[in-house]
């Protein structure tokens, strides 16, 4: 089934149809936050079913934010010297409004 959705919306599994070219050693840093993450937060799933008190859990759940945000300014940081950086050279100045609405969305 993921495979026909990916197929149907260009090669990308969340509808976008542009793509990234990213660098091994980008891509290994950003997996290995992630899988960092994702067990940060089967950790706190488990506190949870453990019956672990509140404010540890929210002590956790405070981490993961932290860490997902490391995530984040990483990724928008590969983005700026990258894709932004190349399409500018390119001369498609648009990226700049595209840039301006992402921030904008970021920082609700």
């Amino acid at each position: 089934m993921e495979d026909e959705q990916i197929e149907q919306t260009g090669g990308s599994c969340c509808g976008c149809a542009r793509v990234k070219h990213r660098e091994p050693e980008e891509l290994k840093s950003l997996l290995n936050r992630l899988s960092r993450i994702e067990g940060q937060i089967r950790g706190i799933r488990g506190m949870l079913e453990s019956s672990v008190y509140c404010t540890d859990v929210l002590i956790q759940c405070t981490a993961v934010n932290a860490a997902l945000q490391a995530f984040e300014r990483e990724l928008l940081s590969n983005h700026l010297h990258t894709c932004v950086v190349d399409r500018i050279r390119e001369g498609d100045d648009a990226v700049v409004d595209e840039l301006a609405d992402t921030l904008r969305k970021l920082m609700k």
